[in-house]
Protein backbone atom coordinates (compact mmCIF):
# COMPACT_ATOMS: atom_id res chain seq x y z
CA UNK A 1 0.00 0.00 0.00
CA UNK A 2 1.13 3.48 -0.89
CA UNK A 3 2.30 6.22 1.77
CA UNK A 4 0.10 9.27 1.73
CA UNK A 5 3.56 11.04 0.31
CA UNK A 6 3.88 8.46 -2.40
CA UNK A 7 0.38 8.30 -3.52
CA UNK A 8 0.63 12.31 -3.84
CA UNK A 9 4.20 11.44 -5.86
CA UNK A 10 2.34 9.03 -8.22
CA UNK A 11 -0.61 11.36 -8.53
CA UNK A 12 1.88 14.05 -9.98
CA UNK A 13 3.59 11.63 -11.99
CA UNK A 14 0.87 10.69 -13.50
CA UNK A 15 -1.19 14.04 -14.07
CA UNK A 16 1.99 15.61 -15.65
CA UNK A 17 1.92 12.35 -18.29
CA UNK A 18 -1.50 13.21 -18.72
CA UNK A 19 -0.64 17.51 -19.69
CA UNK A 20 2.17 16.25 -21.63
CA UNK A 21 0.15 13.58 -23.57
CA UNK A 22 -2.97 16.11 -23.95
CA UNK A 23 -1.46 18.29 -26.53
CA UNK A 24 -0.26 14.75 -28.55
CA UNK A 25 -3.99 13.62 -28.37
CA UNK A 26 -4.87 16.78 -29.97
CA UNK A 27 -3.19 16.48 -33.23
CA UNK A 28 -3.25 12.71 -33.24
CA UNK A 29 -6.33 13.31 -35.12
CA UNK A 30 -6.09 13.08 -38.97
CA UNK A 31 -7.83 16.24 -40.57
CA UNK A 32 -9.12 16.26 -43.97
CA UNK A 33 -10.07 19.13 -46.61
CA UNK A 34 -12.76 18.30 -48.71
CA UNK A 35 -13.83 20.66 -51.57
CA UNK A 36 -17.56 19.77 -53.06
CA UNK A 37 -19.67 21.45 -55.68
CA UNK A 38 -22.75 22.94 -54.29
CA UNK A 39 -23.35 26.44 -53.86
CA UNK A 40 -23.19 27.72 -49.60
CA UNK A 41 -26.59 26.95 -47.98
CA UNK A 42 -28.24 25.04 -50.21
CA UNK A 43 -30.09 22.05 -49.85
CA UNK A 44 -27.08 19.44 -51.03
CA UNK A 45 -25.26 21.21 -48.29
CA UNK A 46 -27.27 20.07 -45.74
CA UNK A 47 -26.88 16.12 -47.00
CA UNK A 48 -23.48 16.54 -47.54
CA UNK A 49 -22.99 18.05 -44.03
CA UNK A 50 -24.72 15.09 -42.24
CA UNK A 51 -23.17 12.79 -44.44
CA UNK A 52 -19.96 14.22 -42.89
CA UNK A 53 -20.79 14.44 -39.44
CA UNK A 54 -21.73 10.71 -39.32
CA UNK A 55 -18.77 9.81 -40.82
CA UNK A 56 -16.84 11.90 -37.66
CA UNK A 57 -19.48 10.13 -35.12
CA UNK A 58 -18.30 7.06 -36.69
CA UNK A 59 -14.79 7.98 -37.06
CA UNK A 60 -13.62 10.60 -34.17
CA UNK A 61 -10.05 10.12 -35.01
CA UNK A 62 -10.33 12.09 -38.18
CA UNK A 63 -11.73 15.43 -38.51
CA UNK A 64 -13.35 16.46 -42.09
CA UNK A 65 -13.64 20.41 -43.78
CA UNK A 66 -16.33 20.19 -45.80
CA UNK A 67 -15.94 23.21 -47.76
CA UNK A 68 -18.53 24.20 -50.53
CA UNK A 69 -16.97 25.60 -53.58
CA UNK A 70 -19.86 26.62 -56.10
CA UNK A 71 -20.30 25.15 -59.50
CA UNK A 72 -17.79 22.13 -61.00
CA UNK A 73 -15.46 24.41 -62.75
CA UNK A 74 -15.65 26.56 -58.74
CA UNK A 75 -14.17 23.53 -57.53
CA UNK A 76 -11.64 22.49 -59.39
CA UNK A 77 -10.21 26.19 -60.13
CA UNK A 78 -9.97 26.31 -55.92
CA UNK A 79 -8.68 22.78 -55.09
CA UNK A 80 -6.02 23.25 -57.76
CA UNK A 81 -5.21 26.83 -56.47
CA UNK A 82 -5.36 25.15 -52.65
CA UNK A 83 -2.81 22.37 -54.14
CA UNK A 84 -0.55 25.24 -56.03
CA UNK A 85 -0.63 27.67 -53.03
CA UNK A 86 0.61 25.34 -50.67
CA UNK A 87 -2.62 24.37 -48.64
CA UNK A 88 -3.69 21.50 -50.65
CA UNK A 89 -6.96 19.75 -49.72
CA UNK A 90 -6.82 15.62 -49.44
CA UNK A 91 -9.80 15.49 -51.65
CA UNK A 92 -12.52 16.83 -53.53
CA UNK A 93 -16.03 15.84 -55.55
CA UNK A 94 -15.27 16.97 -59.16
CA UNK A 95 -16.32 16.74 -62.92
CA UNK A 96 -15.75 13.25 -64.05
CA UNK A 97 -14.75 15.22 -66.79
CA UNK A 98 -12.03 16.64 -65.07
CA UNK A 99 -9.90 13.36 -64.93
CA UNK A 100 -6.95 14.16 -67.64
CA UNK A 101 -6.59 17.53 -66.92
CA UNK A 102 -6.21 16.13 -63.22
CA UNK A 103 -3.79 13.77 -64.36
CA UNK A 104 -1.82 15.93 -66.60
CA UNK A 105 -1.39 18.59 -63.52
CA UNK A 106 -0.04 15.79 -61.68
CA UNK A 107 -2.20 16.61 -58.99
CA UNK A 108 -4.07 13.59 -58.22
CA UNK A 109 -3.29 9.66 -57.46
CA UNK A 110 -5.40 6.56 -58.47
CA UNK A 111 -7.01 4.65 -56.14
CA UNK A 112 -5.56 1.53 -56.79
CA UNK A 113 -2.43 2.82 -55.61
CA UNK A 114 -4.44 3.61 -51.93
CA UNK A 115 -6.30 0.33 -51.91
CA UNK A 116 -4.84 -2.42 -49.94
CA UNK A 117 -7.18 -4.83 -48.47
CA UNK A 118 -9.38 -7.68 -50.49
CA UNK A 119 -12.25 -5.58 -49.12
CA UNK A 120 -10.88 -2.27 -50.48
CA UNK A 121 -10.30 -4.00 -53.67
CA UNK A 122 -13.49 -5.51 -54.22
CA UNK A 123 -15.49 -2.16 -53.26
CA UNK A 124 -13.74 -0.59 -55.79
CA UNK A 125 -15.35 -2.75 -58.39
CA UNK A 126 -18.50 -2.66 -56.80
CA UNK A 127 -20.04 0.71 -58.82
CA UNK A 128 -21.56 0.42 -62.15
CA UNK A 129 -19.14 0.18 -64.96
CA UNK A 130 -20.63 2.76 -67.72
CA UNK A 131 -20.60 5.20 -64.15
CA UNK A 132 -16.76 3.92 -64.04
CA UNK A 133 -15.70 5.43 -67.63
CA UNK A 134 -15.14 8.55 -67.14
CA UNK A 135 -12.73 7.39 -64.30
CA UNK A 136 -10.26 4.67 -65.79
CA UNK A 137 -7.87 4.88 -68.07
CA UNK A 138 -4.80 3.81 -68.97
CA UNK A 139 -5.51 0.69 -66.77
CA UNK A 140 -6.06 2.86 -63.30
CA UNK A 141 -8.73 3.96 -61.37
CA UNK A 142 -8.14 7.71 -60.76
CA UNK A 143 -11.74 8.48 -60.37
CA UNK A 144 -15.05 7.12 -58.13
CA UNK A 145 -18.18 7.73 -58.94
CA UNK A 146 -20.65 9.58 -56.48
CA UNK A 147 -22.90 12.53 -57.68
CA UNK A 148 -23.74 11.14 -61.15
CA UNK A 149 -26.58 11.36 -63.58
CA UNK A 150 -27.40 10.75 -66.94
CA UNK A 151 -30.14 12.88 -68.99
CA UNK A 152 -33.41 12.11 -69.11
CA UNK A 153 -36.93 12.87 -70.66
CA UNK A 154 -39.49 15.18 -68.24
CA UNK A 155 -42.59 15.12 -69.62
CA UNK A 156 -45.89 16.52 -68.89
CA UNK A 157 -48.56 13.96 -69.04
CA UNK A 158 -51.52 16.51 -68.33
CA UNK A 159 -50.39 18.46 -71.64
CA UNK A 160 -50.22 14.93 -73.41
CA UNK A 161 -53.57 14.36 -72.29
CA UNK A 162 -54.40 17.58 -73.54
CA UNK A 163 -53.05 17.00 -76.68
CA UNK A 164 -54.81 13.90 -77.25
CA UNK A 165 -51.62 11.57 -76.92
CA UNK A 166 -51.35 8.90 -74.32
CA UNK A 167 -49.47 9.97 -71.18
CA UNK A 168 -47.74 6.56 -70.46
CA UNK A 169 -46.53 6.01 -74.18
CA UNK A 170 -43.56 8.84 -74.18
CA UNK A 171 -42.14 9.21 -77.34
CA UNK A 172 -39.06 6.69 -78.09
CA UNK A 173 -37.55 7.53 -81.21
CA UNK A 174 -36.68 10.96 -82.94
CA UNK A 175 -39.53 10.53 -85.46
CA UNK A 176 -42.03 10.26 -82.28
CA UNK A 177 -40.42 13.02 -80.48
CA UNK A 178 -41.53 15.56 -83.41
CA UNK A 179 -44.64 14.07 -84.10
CA UNK A 180 -45.33 14.60 -80.70
CA UNK A 181 -43.83 17.94 -80.42
CA UNK A 182 -46.09 19.27 -83.10
CA UNK A 183 -49.02 18.20 -81.36
CA UNK A 184 -48.42 19.72 -78.20
CA UNK A 185 -47.13 23.30 -79.72
CA UNK A 186 -49.17 25.85 -79.23
CA UNK A 187 -49.56 28.49 -81.90
CA UNK A 188 -49.78 31.23 -80.05
CA UNK A 189 -46.32 30.37 -78.42
CA UNK A 190 -47.85 29.86 -74.68
CA UNK A 191 -46.10 26.01 -74.73
CA UNK A 192 -43.87 24.64 -76.95
CA UNK A 193 -43.34 20.67 -77.29
CA UNK A 194 -39.97 20.45 -76.27
CA UNK A 195 -37.26 22.26 -74.85
CA UNK A 196 -33.10 20.66 -74.76
CA UNK A 197 -30.92 23.40 -73.39
CA UNK A 198 -27.50 24.60 -75.22
CA UNK A 199 -25.91 26.74 -72.34
CA UNK A 200 -24.23 25.96 -69.47
CA UNK A 201 -23.75 22.11 -71.21
CA UNK A 202 -23.89 22.05 -74.49
CA UNK A 203 -21.61 19.41 -75.24
CA UNK A 204 -23.01 17.44 -72.76
CA UNK A 205 -26.95 17.01 -74.90
CA UNK A 206 -24.94 16.88 -77.62
CA UNK A 207 -22.99 13.73 -76.22
CA UNK A 208 -26.57 12.26 -75.98
CA UNK A 209 -27.90 12.73 -79.90
CA UNK A 210 -24.61 12.07 -81.34
CA UNK A 211 -24.66 8.43 -79.63
CA UNK A 212 -28.42 8.41 -80.50
CA UNK A 213 -26.79 9.01 -84.29
CA UNK A 214 -24.55 6.33 -83.41
CA UNK A 215 -20.97 7.90 -82.59
CA UNK A 216 -19.40 8.56 -78.95
CA UNK A 217 -17.29 11.81 -79.43
CA UNK A 218 -13.92 11.33 -77.94
CA UNK A 219 -11.79 7.95 -77.26
CA UNK A 220 -10.60 6.72 -74.11
CA UNK A 221 -7.33 7.96 -74.29
CA UNK A 222 -8.15 11.66 -74.24
CA UNK A 223 -6.54 12.71 -77.61
CA UNK A 224 -9.38 12.05 -80.04
CA UNK A 225 -12.54 13.27 -80.88
CA UNK A 226 -15.04 12.82 -83.85
CA UNK A 227 -17.25 16.13 -83.94
CA UNK A 228 -17.23 16.16 -87.55
CA UNK A 229 -18.10 12.54 -88.16
CA UNK A 230 -21.01 11.79 -90.28
CA UNK A 231 -23.16 11.08 -87.54
CA UNK A 232 -22.29 13.73 -85.60
CA UNK A 233 -23.71 16.17 -88.23
CA UNK A 234 -26.40 14.20 -88.52
CA UNK A 235 -27.41 14.73 -84.52
CA UNK A 236 -26.37 18.94 -84.97
CA UNK A 237 -28.87 19.20 -88.11
CA UNK A 238 -31.16 16.97 -86.41
CA UNK A 239 -31.14 19.23 -82.97
CA UNK A 240 -31.70 22.50 -85.34
CA UNK A 241 -34.63 21.35 -87.39
CA UNK A 242 -36.41 20.20 -84.08
CA UNK A 243 -36.55 24.51 -83.93
CA UNK A 244 -36.23 25.78 -87.37
CA UNK A 245 -38.00 23.18 -89.70
CA UNK A 246 -40.51 21.19 -87.44
CA UNK A 247 -40.97 24.53 -85.28
CA UNK A 248 -41.85 22.29 -82.11
CA UNK A 249 -38.90 23.96 -79.89
CA UNK A 250 -37.62 27.32 -79.70
CA UNK A 251 -34.77 28.50 -82.44
CA UNK A 252 -31.76 29.72 -80.55
CA UNK A 253 -29.81 29.21 -77.56
CA UNK A 254 -32.42 27.56 -74.22
CA UNK A 255 -31.06 28.74 -71.17
CA UNK A 256 -29.99 25.56 -69.12
CA UNK A 257 -30.47 27.84 -66.15
CA UNK A 258 -34.20 28.72 -67.08
CA UNK A 259 -35.20 25.54 -68.36
CA UNK A 260 -37.00 23.92 -65.06
CA UNK A 261 -38.43 26.67 -64.35
CA UNK A 262 -39.93 27.21 -68.30
CA UNK A 263 -40.67 23.09 -67.80
CA UNK A 264 -43.26 23.63 -64.38
CA UNK A 265 -44.64 26.61 -65.12
CA UNK A 266 -46.15 24.91 -68.28
CA UNK A 267 -43.88 26.83 -71.28
CA UNK A 268 -42.47 23.12 -72.23
CA UNK A 269 -44.31 19.97 -72.32
CA UNK A 270 -40.75 18.18 -72.83
CA UNK A 271 -37.26 18.65 -71.33
CA UNK A 272 -34.10 17.38 -71.75
CA UNK A 273 -32.19 17.53 -68.48
CA UNK A 274 -30.30 15.84 -65.74
CA UNK A 275 -31.96 12.92 -63.21
CA UNK A 276 -30.17 15.37 -60.68
CA UNK A 277 -33.33 17.52 -61.08
CA UNK A 278 -35.88 14.62 -60.12
CA UNK A 279 -36.60 15.26 -56.74
CA UNK A 280 -36.61 18.92 -57.22
CA UNK A 281 -39.40 18.34 -60.34
CA UNK A 282 -41.33 16.38 -58.08
CA UNK A 283 -41.61 18.28 -55.04
CA UNK A 284 -42.61 21.59 -57.33
CA UNK A 285 -44.91 19.87 -60.43
CA UNK A 286 -48.28 20.92 -59.43
CA UNK A 287 -49.27 18.67 -62.63
CA UNK A 288 -48.59 14.98 -63.20
CA UNK A 289 -45.54 14.31 -65.00
CA UNK A 290 -43.25 11.63 -66.67
CA UNK A 291 -39.53 10.66 -67.27
CA UNK A 292 -38.19 8.39 -69.76
CA UNK A 293 -35.28 7.47 -71.52
CA UNK A 294 -34.49 9.77 -74.39
CA UNK A 295 -35.65 8.26 -77.49
CA UNK A 296 -33.44 6.76 -80.46
CA UNK A 297 -31.72 7.94 -83.62
CA UNK A 298 -30.45 4.76 -85.11
CA UNK A 299 -30.25 3.55 -81.58
CA UNK A 300 -30.84 5.20 -77.42
CA UNK A 301 -27.80 6.95 -76.03
CA UNK A 302 -26.93 9.65 -73.46
CA UNK A 303 -23.69 10.28 -71.84
CA UNK A 304 -23.44 10.04 -68.19
CA UNK A 305 -22.13 12.97 -65.97
CA UNK A 306 -21.98 14.69 -62.40
CA UNK A 307 -19.09 14.58 -60.45
CA UNK A 308 -16.69 11.89 -58.86
CA UNK A 309 -14.56 11.77 -56.08
CA UNK A 310 -10.70 12.13 -56.67
CA UNK A 311 -7.66 11.53 -54.23
CA UNK A 312 -4.72 14.53 -54.13
CA UNK A 313 -1.50 13.36 -54.35
CA UNK A 314 -0.02 15.98 -51.96
CA UNK A 315 -1.56 14.42 -48.78
CA UNK A 316 0.68 11.48 -46.33
CA UNK A 317 -0.47 8.22 -46.23
CA UNK A 318 -2.45 8.70 -42.78
CA UNK A 319 -4.49 11.32 -45.44
CA UNK A 320 -4.64 9.02 -47.91
CA UNK A 321 -5.67 6.59 -45.71
CA UNK A 322 -8.75 8.44 -43.90
CA UNK A 323 -9.87 10.02 -47.38
CA UNK A 324 -10.28 6.34 -48.35
CA UNK A 325 -12.42 5.59 -45.51
CA UNK A 326 -14.65 8.85 -45.93
CA UNK A 327 -14.84 8.20 -49.58
CA UNK A 328 -16.25 4.80 -48.83
CA UNK A 329 -18.41 5.85 -45.94
CA UNK A 330 -19.74 8.14 -48.81
CA UNK A 331 -20.80 5.56 -51.57
CA UNK A 332 -21.85 3.01 -49.43
CA UNK A 333 -24.80 1.36 -50.56
CA UNK A 334 -27.19 2.68 -47.85
CA UNK A 335 -25.71 6.03 -47.98
CA UNK A 336 -25.85 6.17 -51.83
CA UNK A 337 -29.63 5.19 -51.62
CA UNK A 338 -30.29 8.34 -49.18
CA UNK A 339 -28.72 10.27 -51.19
CA UNK A 340 -30.41 9.16 -54.49
CA UNK A 341 -33.99 9.58 -52.77
CA UNK A 342 -32.68 12.91 -51.38
CA UNK A 343 -31.37 14.24 -54.52
CA UNK A 344 -32.66 12.44 -57.71
CA UNK A 345 -28.92 11.77 -58.68
CA UNK A 346 -28.23 7.88 -59.56
CA UNK A 347 -27.57 5.30 -56.96
CA UNK A 348 -24.15 4.44 -57.99
CA UNK A 349 -23.94 0.52 -57.45
CA UNK A 350 -26.21 -2.60 -58.17
CA UNK A 351 -26.28 -2.74 -53.95
CA UNK A 352 -28.09 0.70 -53.53
CA UNK A 353 -30.74 -0.17 -55.70
CA UNK A 354 -31.04 -3.49 -53.66
CA UNK A 355 -30.81 -1.20 -50.19
CA UNK A 356 -34.58 -1.18 -48.75
CA UNK A 357 -34.57 2.47 -48.61
CA UNK A 358 -33.85 2.90 -52.58
CA UNK A 359 -35.83 -0.61 -54.02
CA UNK A 360 -38.91 1.10 -51.67
CA UNK A 361 -38.62 3.74 -53.63
CA UNK A 362 -38.34 2.88 -57.13
CA UNK A 363 -41.28 0.88 -56.12
CA UNK A 364 -43.41 3.95 -55.01
CA UNK A 365 -41.87 5.99 -57.37
CA UNK A 366 -40.69 4.45 -60.59
CA UNK A 367 -38.61 7.30 -62.31
CA UNK A 368 -36.68 7.15 -60.01
CA UNK A 369 -35.06 4.13 -61.79
CA UNK A 370 -35.11 5.42 -65.58
CA UNK A 371 -31.59 6.63 -64.97
CA UNK A 372 -30.09 3.45 -63.93
CA UNK A 373 -32.20 2.14 -66.57
CA UNK A 374 -30.72 3.57 -69.07
CA UNK A 375 -27.33 3.01 -68.30
CA UNK A 376 -27.40 -0.15 -70.41
CA UNK A 377 -27.50 2.71 -73.45
CA UNK A 378 -25.62 4.78 -71.70
CA UNK A 379 -21.45 5.93 -72.46
CA UNK A 380 -18.40 8.26 -70.98
CA UNK A 381 -19.18 11.84 -70.65
CA UNK A 382 -16.91 13.94 -73.52
CA UNK A 383 -13.73 14.06 -71.96
CA UNK A 384 -9.81 14.84 -73.32
CA UNK A 385 -6.73 16.58 -72.43
CA UNK A 386 -7.27 20.25 -72.73
CA UNK A 387 -10.50 19.59 -71.95
CA UNK A 388 -11.89 23.23 -71.29
CA UNK A 389 -10.58 24.72 -74.89
CA UNK A 390 -12.06 21.52 -76.38
CA UNK A 391 -15.89 21.82 -74.88
CA UNK A 392 -15.89 25.54 -76.01
CA UNK A 393 -14.77 24.98 -79.45
CA UNK A 394 -17.96 22.06 -79.33
CA UNK A 395 -20.17 24.22 -77.55
CA UNK A 396 -19.46 27.49 -79.71
CA UNK A 397 -20.02 25.12 -82.99
CA UNK A 398 -23.73 23.87 -81.33
CA UNK A 399 -24.55 27.31 -80.38
CA UNK A 400 -23.22 29.03 -83.91
CA UNK A 401 -25.40 25.77 -85.44
CA UNK A 402 -28.59 26.51 -83.33
CA UNK A 403 -28.63 30.16 -83.99
CA UNK A 404 -28.00 29.59 -87.76
CA UNK A 405 -25.14 31.30 -88.41
CA UNK A 406 -22.95 28.61 -89.41
CA UNK A 407 -24.21 25.37 -91.22
CA UNK A 408 -23.91 21.77 -88.37
CA UNK A 409 -20.97 20.96 -91.26
CA UNK A 410 -19.27 23.75 -90.66
CA UNK A 411 -19.56 24.69 -87.64
CA UNK A 412 -18.21 20.81 -86.34
CA UNK A 413 -15.59 21.18 -89.09
CA UNK A 414 -14.12 24.42 -86.90
CA UNK A 415 -14.77 22.66 -83.86
CA UNK A 416 -12.95 19.71 -84.93
CA UNK A 417 -9.93 21.47 -86.22
CA UNK A 418 -9.40 23.48 -83.09
CA UNK A 419 -9.26 20.07 -81.75
CA UNK A 420 -6.93 18.37 -83.25
CA UNK A 421 -4.91 21.50 -83.28
CA UNK A 422 -5.34 21.11 -79.00
CA UNK A 423 -5.10 17.71 -78.79
CA UNK A 424 -2.20 17.19 -81.57
CA UNK A 425 0.40 16.42 -78.94
CA UNK A 426 -0.66 13.94 -76.82
CA UNK A 427 -1.25 11.40 -79.03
Amino acid sequence: MFKSGSRKAMMAVVAAGWAASAPLAAHAATELTMYYPVAVGGPLTKIVDGMVSGFMKANPDIKVNAIYAGNYNDARIKALAALKGGKPAQLSVMFSIDLFELIEQGAIVPFDDVVKTPEEKAWLKSFYPTLMENGVTAGKTWGVPFQRSTIVMYYNKDAFRAAGLDPNRPPSTWEELVAAGKKLTKPDGSQWGLMIPSTGYPYWMFGALAMQSGRTLMDTAGNKTYFNAPESVRALSFWRELGAKHKVMPEGVIEWGTLRQNFLEGRTAIMWHSTGNLTAVKKAAKFDFGVAMLPAGKRRGTPTGGGNFYLFKKSSDAEKAAALKLVRYMTDPQRSAEWSVKTGYMGISPAAYQTEQLSGYVKTFPPAAVARDQLQYATAELATFQAGRVRKSLDDAIQAALTGSKSPQAALDAAQAEADRLLKSYR
